[in-house]
């Protein structure tokens, strides 16, 4: 009796990640892991784009997508009538240690405002950090 207890136990944990599955209670931001469900990081949020003149500037989250080096701290510069993309910029690096998964080590732009008075972009990253480009000469400065 205890053996047919444990084989109906043991048979109900290893069906329960495909019953979750089925059911529609896993998503992309989970997968299994030695028949372990691990949750994934989300992606990250959209961040509004910003126009100045003649120039609609947006974020690019999925740089890899793209064929660029990292995910997050990017941005473009569009003409904002014809759509043309105009210029890709990096704000900052995105360090990658290879050991580790790489999505998890993404560090996206979590906000783009156009400052005041200085028709300067402020940006901030998801690590708190806070950058000034210069839309004219494309620089950036770390505040």
């Amino acid at each position: 009796m205890f053996g047919q207890v444990c084989w109906v136990l043991f048979a109900l944990v290893v069906g329960m990640p495909s019953s979750f599955a089925e059911q529609g209670l896993m998503d992309h931001s989970s997968e299994m892991v030695s028949g372990e469900l691990k949750a994934k990081r989300l992606g990250p949020s959209k961040v509004d784009p910003v126009v100045i003149g003649k120039v609609r500037y947006e974020v690019i989250h999925w740089g890899k997508e793209r064929g660029l080096k990292q995910n997050g701290g990017y941005i473009a510069a569009f003409d904002a009538s014809s759509g043309k993309e105009l210029w890709i910029l990096k704000v900052y690096d995105v360090a990658y240690n290879p050991n580790l998964e790489g999505d998890v080590q993404d560090v996206f732009i979590v906000s783009m405002s156009k400052g005041f008075f200085s028709g300067k972009l402020h940006i901030e990253d998801e690590k708190g950090r806070n950058f000034i480009i210069d839309p004219d000469t494309r620089g950036v400065e770390q505040e």
